[in-house]
């Protein structure tokens, strides 16, 4: 399954940028959408995690010099991170020639890295893009509440079973404690780490207390916040910052943390179906994390996402802020007769949005009030794809 959302840009990049780097989590599709690019255009592959190709680029200048007619694709690039050097001169070679575009497609499992080695060695060379996994506006809408309670990984989503989906996301998160981890950060236990991504899990879509954590896991809050980040820069969870503005208001400092794929979430509880997910605390912050998900995906590029909280308890969960400064902000309820609270109507007086949503499972448009309207998530997402 391809995003060709995703797929256009990456494309476009090509047509602008010596360098496209495609950063997502294992597994969501990254060498799919990469070989379906390659097929159009003259290319070569190489997966950096495989000897064969690896010894390949035992001499990278030689090699890839007798490729300078090709888009070369370089999978899991953040395995030989001291290929960025070679790839900044090869650039700047290709440019005094007159290559100035689509060059190379580096693909990344995390940002750490990659970002860390491309910004010191790529810097004005490579322009960044993500791709996540499948989102709601990836799917028919039959298929939304299946997408929720699985998750947006190809494979997961497509399982046989529920069952099946289930054992898959079980092994990608072991395989990401035991095996990438240790490859790509600090040395964690892998048990420590699970069962700190478990409490984040358990508490989807609220504040982060550093000192709850710490108390939880025996560990000081600052080993906690270097264990967030880790979870951050794998793309596997969102910070999602506050609102910050310069009126009087007290605002909340606190993030908003979320387990970025819902499937992940239920697998980290041992929630297997939707029966299972319905009767746990955990329904309303899945559903709310999955929604602000989507509608992430959809924005404009240079959106800038936050939520807003007041000391007095106005809130919304997501606002969203489009390219030139236009407000937009949405309300995210798990009720087929979803109803706001006072602290949303306090918020609005606050912020002034130019729109306002509330997001519902059902499947009907229709306005709560005057100014307030109640959308599907998919049509939500189609509204801001609009806007593109």
């Amino acid at each position: 399954m391809i995003d060709r959302r995703i797929a256009t840009r990456v494309t476009e990049r090509l047509s602008e940028s010596p360098a496209v780097a495609l950063l997502g989590p294992r597994q969501v599709g990254k060498t799919t959408l990469a070989l379906e690019i390659g097929e159009t255009v003259p290319s070569i592959y190489l997966d950096l995690e495989s000897e064969a190709d690896r010894a390949k680029l035992s001499d990278p200048e030689l090699y890839l010099s007798g490729h300078q007619d090709k888009l070369v694709i370089l999978d899991e690039v953040h395995r030989l991170p001291g290929l960025f050097q070679t790839l900044r001169g090869l650039i700047d070679k290709g440019r005094r020639a007159g290559f100035k575009s689509g060059r190379f497609l580096l693909l990344g499992s995390a940002s750490i890295d990659l970002l860390a080695q491309s910004g010191e060695s790529l810097a004005g060379r490579v322009s960044y893009l993500e791709m996540g996994p499948l989102d709601a506006l990836e799917i028919d809408a039959q298929a939304m509440n299946r997408l929720w309670v699985r998750g947006g990984f190809p494979d997961s989503f497509l399982g046989r079973s529920d069952r099946s989906s289930l054992r898959w996301r079980q092994d990608f998160i072991r395989t990401y404690l035991e095996r990438d981890v240790p490859m790509l950060g600090p040395r964690i236990a892998a048990e420590t780490l699970r069962r700190f991504w478990t409490m984040l899990a358990h508490h989807q879509s609220g504040l982060l207390n550093a000192a709850d954590f710490a108390r939880g896991l025996g560990l000081d809050s600052k080993t906690v916040a270097n264990y967030l980040d880790l979870l951050v820069d794998l793309l596997l969870v969102r910070r999602l910052e506050p609102w910050h503005s310069n009126s009087a208001k007290r605002l909340v400092k606190s993030p908003r943390i979320y387990v970025r794929d819902s499937g992940l979430v239920h697998a980290l509880l041992g929630l297997g179906d939707e029966e299972a997910i319905l009767g746990h605390p955990v329904v309303g912050g899945s559903w709310e994390g999955f929604a602000i998900e989507t509608l992430i995906a959809a924005a404009p590029e240079g959106s800038v996402a936050n939520f807003y909280r007041t000391s007095a308890g106005a809130e919304i969960d997501l606002l969203i802020t489009l390219p030139g400064g236009e407000l937009w902000v949405y309300e995210i309820k798990r009720s087929l007769a979803p109803k706001v609270e006072r602290g949303f109507h306090h918020a609005c007086e606050d912020l002034r949005p130019a729109r306002r949503f509330v997001i519902y499972p059902g499947t009907e448009i229709y306005p709560m009030s005057s100014d307030i309207a109640v959308m599907p998530l998919q049509a939500a997402g189609q509204d801001l794809l609009a806007r593109h």
